[in-house]
């Protein structure tokens, strides 16, 4: 450092620090050794200091430096003198709808040692910008978590910060990559959730298969209560899809795993059974009711046909009931269940409608009982019974439990263990591919969805 009693040298001055106008609405004129603090509290830049502040209706313009210093040259470490400064014009969070940008007057110095290949260098504030960006780190910040809380697009948020989607995503998409590539938001998974979902419906720019795998941390905190956060999407929905995912992550993470929910679907189970031979794999417990409704409409289309010869039509018994057969018997009111009597009573043939009918509503029971216990001992008459009855769909969806026997009982042996917090992450990722208006870039929509649901830890 200098002593304050010796003059500067000459040779080290910046001579645009002797000549700066300052336009903040200060009391004082500063200068640039001297900034004025409210300013800089206001504005909130890292490292650097205030100079003037412009606005009009469309842009605020922040005039920043940083204060003097010696500079030795990275290389040599030479002291250098000042070649000045450049105006360099970054983009920063708009101030209500206002674009805000700022104007970092960067210095410049000189190695002037002549065997030294540096040549001139210029000064960085990691905290300020990135070596080669436009965005503040701010901004940069501020997009982010614009993205995953207020379901925000690119696009939008582009248009906010006066640049182009482009140059937005370039900035946004190394720190995403980063977060994604970070091993330490696969620890502590204890239950593991799977579904699929549709990522584009034949869209002909778009490569490779339009069915992803998702995978979902359905842990539950101390109090019983369950953070879903989508921890990944791969290409595909078969067992090698998933199975290669689990294999991927190691086997401390497999072995951590205590619980897997899935749909019915025999891919996933075969790869549970194959990577997660320690864990209890779970049948969601709504495709299971799901399974139920879907037998009550197979009844009463077939029963429609064969007594009618057509689909139903209004004014026929069985069409008037379709609403009701699919909803659950303890919300019926006296008036619809008087409605759903006369229909089953006008013909012989519809008694069948209602024993479908009725085993739906049993295995819906079984799932809304007080107990476990209660609940396990209704799944098990359920098991017992239903592929012996001679209603065809129904002895299917009997032949289908009992295949699934022991993922079907796991419910009630898991605390009630199940796939729901896997579909509302499904709803959020519906929710921010409608908002964007589809996808072309498999990967970009992965790392969208990780931030959206959840996935990457901010």
């Amino acid at each position: 450092e200098v002593p304050e009693d010796q003059e500067r040298p000459s040779c080290l001055i910046d001579f645009e620090d002797l000549d700066v106008s300052h336009a903040t609405g200060c009391a004082d004129a500063p200068t640039t050794a001297d900034p004025c603090s409210r300013c800089d509290v206001l504005v909130g830049l890292d490292g650097v200091h205030v100079e003037t502040v412009e606005r009009d209706a469309a842009l605020m313009t922040v005039t920043v430096s940083t204060t003097w210093q010696l500079m030795g040259c990275p290389d040599c470490g030479v002291v250098a003198p000042s070649r000045g400064r450049r105006a360099r014009v970054l983009h920063d969070v708009p101030h209500g709808d206002v674009r805000v940008q700022v104007v970092w007057r960067q210095r410049v110095w000189r190695c002037p040692e002549q065997v030294c290949a540096r040549g001139t260098f210029a000064e960085q504030v990691p905290t300020l910008v990135a070596a080669r960006g436009s965005l503040t780190v701010r901004a940069v910040a501020w997009a982010i978590g614009q993205l995953r809380r207020e379901h925000a697009t690119i696009a939008g948020l582009a248009r906010q910060l006066g640049v182009g989607w482009w140059t937005l995503w370039r900035a946004v998409k190394p720190q995403l990559e980063h977060l994604a590539s970070e091993e330490s938001r696969f620890e502590g998974v204890t239950s593991l959730g799977v579904d699929e979902h549709s990522w584009h419906h034949r869209d002909p720019r778009t490569r490779g298969p339009k069915e992803l795998t998702g995978m979902v941390d359905l842990t539950r905190d101390q109090h019983g209560r369950t953070h879903a956060r989508l921890l990944d999407l791969v290409p595909g929905r078969s067992k090698k899809a998933y199975a290669d995912w689990l294999t991927e992550r190691g086997a401390d993470f497999r072995a951590g795993i205590e619980v897997a929910s899935l749909d019915p679907f025999g891919g996933y189970k075969a790869a549970i059974d194959a990577e997660l031979a320690d864990a209890t794999a779970v049948l969601d417990a709504f495709h299971v009711v799901k399974l139920g409704t879907q037998v009550v409409d197979e009844v009463r289309r077939r029963i429609q046909q064969d007594t009618r010869g057509h689909r139903g039509r209004k004014g026929e018994p069985l069409f008037g009931i379709q609403t009701i057969l699919r909803a659950g018997a303890e919300n019926l009111t006296d008036r619809q269940l008087a409605r759903l009597a006369t229909a089953i009573e006008a013909d012989e043939a519809h008694e069948a409608v209602y024993v479908a009918w009725r085993c739906a509503q049993d295995l819906r029971a079984a799932y809304r009982a007080k107990s476990t216990l209660e609940g396990r001992a209704r799944a098990e008459k359920i098991l017992e019974s239903f592929h012996t009855c001679p209603i065809p769909e129904v002895a299917r969806l009997g032949r289908t439990l009992r295949r699934w026997r022991e993922a079907f009982l796991a419910y009630f042996s898991t605390e009630r263990a199940n796939n729901g917090g896997t579909e509302a992450i499904n709803g959020i990722i519906e929710l921010h591919r409608r908002l964007a208006r589809g996808y072309r870039n498999r990967d970009n929509y992965r790392l969208r969805m990780l931030l959206a649901a959840g996935g990457l830890k901010t």
